[in-house]
């Protein structure tokens, strides 16, 4: 089961070109599953909608409930922005998590459940958008707090291990996303853990996905790995085991960039594995 998650950036820059460049990565890649965060929406039209038609999948979206904080920053108000969910395999129920922030940060950030139904078992899968503000860890320590504990009220039901997708806005040695993992620090919710996918890539691999080699981030920021698959434990014979991981949407297509983020990709078992490799993934936990 190919797994994809990656910020769009909404309507911001030459967005109908970039909208072009997004389809042409996701069609080359062929994902089963999808993780959206800053999609638009807008006079009827979505642009989830509009790529899961050419890509021949189901679709999932969930508003956010603050779109003007963001409207104004591009002077439009009548452009609303969510998260949103592509799938192969239809989806067979969704839930909104509204996310906690000081009414200072609140814009509507928003974590989107759902339900797929592959045609092996069902998959608990989630995409995230955090707070960006660089100063806003202990804000992020609420939110994915919060996060845990709306995936343990949904993950059963299945053997397929939750799979959590987004843009945490977050180091991957911060203290929110070890929270999240729960085996470096105590878990956000009792007994539940998650392994970063990225924790399989190669020690040479390009892993930062907001990069300054974007032409749409610039040369004054750092680069950084802030978008994130994380997976639980496999389940009976290796359900969920990662097999591969790498980036995406890295480079521009015909000259434009797609999205100031760069996406990531990870291959997971949808039947059986090796029992090593199986027991290589348990052993990283």
């Amino acid at each position: 089961m190919r797994v994809v998650t990656w910020n769009l950036w909404w309507r911001f820059g030459p967005w109908q070109e970039r909208q072009k460049a997004i389809l042409a990565v996701l069609r080359e890649l062929r994902p089963d599953v999808v993780g959206l965060q800053e999609v638009w929406e807008c006079g009827g039209e979505n642009l989830a909608q509009w790529l899961a038609a050419d890509l021949g999948m189901h679709w999932a979206w969930a508003p956010s409930d603050a779109s003007d904080r963001w409207q104004r920053r591009i002077g439009d108000p009548a452009v609303e922005i969510g998260n949103a969910v592509l799938s192969r395999w239809p989806v067979v129920s969704q839930e909104v998590l509204r996310l906690p922030a000081p009414a200072e940060l609140y814009d509507g950030r928003l974590a989107l459940h759902t339900r797929i139904a592959t045609p092996t078992h069902e998959v608990p899968f989630f995409t995230v958008h955090l707070t960006s503000a660089i100063d806003a860890s202990a804000v992020r320590v609420e939110q994915v707090t919060a996060l845990a504990e709306f995936v343990a009220a949904h993950r059963d039901g299945t053997d397929f291990p939750p799979v959590v997708t987004g843009d945490f806005n977050a180091w991957p040695d911060s203290d929110e996303i070890r929270r999240f993992g729960g085996y470096r620090t105590a878990p956000a919710a009792p007994g539940q853990v998650f392994l970063d996918a990225w924790e399989y890539a190669g020690p040479a691999a390009p892993s930062a996905t907001w990069d300054p080699a974007n032409g749409f981030v610039g040369p004054q920021s750092p680069p950084a790995r802030i978008d994130y698959i994380h997976v639980g434990p496999p389940g009976p014979g290796g359900l969920g085991h990662v097999r591969a991981v790498r980036r995406a949407g890295d480079g521009p297509v015909d000259g434009m960039w797609p999205s100031d983020h760069a996406a990531v990709v990870a291959d997971l078992a949808l039947g059986p594995v090796q029992e090593g490799a199986v027991q290589a993934g348990q052993d990283k936990l």
